[in-house]
């Protein structure tokens, strides 16, 4: 992928999609070869960097890793907090995050007490509000109604205006036909389309 662009990555379950967006930010190393990411070989990558590294990168988990004892302001305000942001900065980028995904109604709720589609937006929430060079999302549209999904996606793609590159692994053929982006295809742990 080059700087800038917006890609989706797709495949049948167990293609490698997870895994490869693992390998993005580290979470994995590869066993062999390299994985790139802003001229940095992450294969080699000391483990000191690696705060650095994710520093640039928000990632959306299928599973949203949300922190349960922690309302949905503070789960987003976590991520600013992170990456030392002054006080002041960290509630306005949340609070601006936040209203972008109608979710300003639930700041002071916890995770438990919000719906799974909210819970998800949370989760994009948190990987958007340091405004990163590389946003990866695994299944974000997975829990949404088809408008919510669409929306979801218009706002990557916003985001993508600004300069952060995005890749978006999902399943949903008909959110993929109607963006018009370019399309890596995964089978068994290979490429089969797309990598041009």
């Amino acid at each position: 992928m080059e700087r800038g662009e917006f890609v989706f990555l797709t495949g049948s379950s167990g293609a490698g999609k997870t895994t490869l967006l693992r390998l993005l930010f580290r979470d994995d190393v590869p066993t062999s070869g390299q994985v790139l990411v802003n001229n940095e070989n992450l294969a080699s990558m000391q483990l000191s960097r690696v705060p650095y590294l994710r520093r640039q990168i928000g990632v959306v988990f299928q599973d949203f890793k949300l922190l349960r004892r922690k309302t949905v302001f503070e789960n987003v305000a976590y991520a600013t907090q992170v990456i030392g942001l002054p006080p002041k900065e960290q509630r306005r980028r949340t609070y601006h995050v936040l209203e972008m995904l109608a979710l300003n109604h639930r700041l002071r709720h916890y995770p438990e007490q919000i719906s799974g589609g909210e819970q998800q937006r949370v989760a994009i929430a948190r990987a958007l509000v340091n405004r990163p060079l590389l946003l990866l999302a695994d299944e974000p549209t997975g829990n949404l109604d088809p408008d919510l999904s669409l929306q979801i996606v218009e706002l990557f793609k916003e985001i993508n205006a600004q300069g952060t590159t995005v890749l978006v692994a999902t399943h949903d053929r008909d959110l993929i036909k109607r963006m018009a982006r370019r399309v890596l295809t995964l089978s068994h742990g290979r490429l089969l389309t797309g990598g041009e």
